[in-house]
């Protein structure tokens, strides 16, 4: 996979988190106002713990990931979760082969 893949899936991903972020947290609409490096919590979004709870329930829905107390740095951005998402290959595997199987065309 090239680099510019790699790239393209990570932002996917992030994109991702982002919008059920959104969705699920009730945030502003407009994605454009919730960067990728916007601290979750503190004097970013401010979320609070029950937000987090939330955060780690979206997680574990759509990407089977667990966050326990000691990835407190992932709750640190989008990017950081992205990064913790990311480190799993064989999610990673497993998000490719979905993506290569919504490609796929029934023959009419």
């Amino acid at each position: 996979m090239s680099i510019k893949e790699r790239a393209q899936e990570r932002f996917d991903v992030s994109t991702r988190i982002r919008g059920r972020l959104i969705e699920g947290l009730e945030l502003p609409d407009n994605p454009d106002l919730v960067d990728f490096d916007t601290p979750l919590v503190g004097r970013g979004l401010e979320l609070d713990s029950l937000d987090l709870m939330e955060v780690v329930t979206l997680l574990d829905d759509d990407y089977t990931v667990q966050v326990s107390d000691d990835d407190r740095i992932a709750f640190g951005s989008i990017n950081r979760l992205t990064d913790r998402v990311m480190t799993d290959p064989a999610l990673i595997d497993r998000m490719r082969s979905e993506q290569d199987a919504s490609l796929e065309v029934e023959p009419v």
